[in-house]
């Protein structure tokens, strides 16, 4: 084919871009921000994301990805338009696209963003699964008869796949990830200290002091907010107890989806995955002890990846290097004309 071949990871968080040859090249939060006057956009990525919680009523601030999926088709395009533009400058042909997607989304939820993709400036663009491309990613040997647990906790959905043979037999995908932890410190904090923060600073504290299980030797952080009563600034310490408190239920969520992934697993994989282990992946697989909690909670010794956050990148990297392995397992490269099926005048 054509053009260049380059990965994106869509995620509801942030987009990570590989360039075949070059590696990671990009990798950006999932923000657009548009003047609301002119409703022209004014900025992207990290740029808008300094904007959150901080922008006055003529910018307007938009996360276009929710829970793994299209929530904005507009400011998605224009999102991953700047990217490709940054990535591939001043190319004379369009660049053929693997782009990941929670291994649960639906046929319509595909095909959108395969046509986002190609109107952003692919000239061809196949759908690859998150937890495939993590697996991959994570050094992973899925080609051979034997089953590879991957659980991908991203920052609106984990996808827990089990693999083999180089495609996915059992999969679920659930909404319960990063952005959730964030919010649930936030209502901990307003509950509890009777503050009200930012998303921003609960995703610090999160990555600071947070836990998947409770620390012995409790820490804490001092952060900045609102007094909820008076409206007045506040300063409060929040403890890594605060903060396990609040993400107990949902990682208790996270362990139960897995648990339920391995009751409908065939046994002879059930056997592999009880040899090799469970593989974490996802900057929400980043939380301290996560790796400890779901081994707790299904008896299996489960590990970190290596650079978690960005192994579907990486794996999306790799198999680009096999396109040949790619089109037997069945992912087809299309043009916009065969995904909306129209031609565009």
């Amino acid at each position: 084919m054509l053009g260049r071949n380059i990965g994106v990871d869509l995620g509801t968080a942030s987009v990570i871009i590989y360039a075949e040859g070059r590696g990671i090249v990009l990798s950006e939060p999932s923000v657009v921000a548009y003047n609301t006057k002119t409703g022209r956009m004014c900025a992207v990525g990290k740029k808008a994301y300094d904007m959150l919680g901080r922008n006055p009523d003529s910018i307007r601030v938009v996360c276009p990805m929710k829970d793994g999926v299209v929530s904005d088709f507009t400011a998605t395009r224009q999102m991953l338009s700047r990217f490709l533009a940054r990535v591939c400058g001043n190319a004379i042909f369009k660049p053929n696209i693997i782009v990941c997607m929670p291994s649960s989304v639906t046929s319509l939820e595909r095909r959108t963003v395969l046509d986002i993709v190609t109107a952003a400036g692919a000239g061809k663009a196949c759908l690859m699964e998150e937890p495939l491309a993590a697996a991959i990613g994570a050094g992973s040997e899925i080609t051979q008869a034997t089953g590879t647990m991957v659980v991908d906790i991203g920052g609106g959905t984990t996808d827990i796949a089990v693999i083999t043979l180089g495609s996915i037999a059992v999969s679920k995908s659930i909404k319960v990830a990063g952005n959730l932890f964030d919010e649930s410190i936030v209502r901990q904090v307003r509950r509890e200290k009777d503050v009200v923060i930012g998303l921003r600073t609960a995703e610090e504290i999160k990555k600071q002091i947070g836990c998947a299980v409770l620390r012995e030797a409790e820490i804490g952080l001092t952060v900045k907010g609102k007094r909820y009563t008076s409206g007045m600034p506040a300063t409060v310490e929040v403890t890594s107890t605060d903060c396990f408190l609040a993400m107990r239920e949902h990682i208790e969520t996270i362990g139960e989806a897995v648990r339920s992934v391995l009751e409908i697993t065939p046994p002879e994989l059930v056997g592999d995955i009880g040899t090799s282990g469970i593989v974490l992946t996802g900057g929400g697989a980043m939380l301290n002890e996560m790796s400890e909690a779901i081994t707790r909670k299904t008896g299996i010794k489960t590990r970190l990846a290596t650079d978690p956050q960005n192994c579907v990148a990486k794996g999306i990297g790799l198999a680009l290097g096999d396109l040949d392995m790619l089109s037997e397992q069945g992912y087809i490269f299309k043009t916009r004309e065969e995904i909306t099926g129209y031609i565009e005048n």
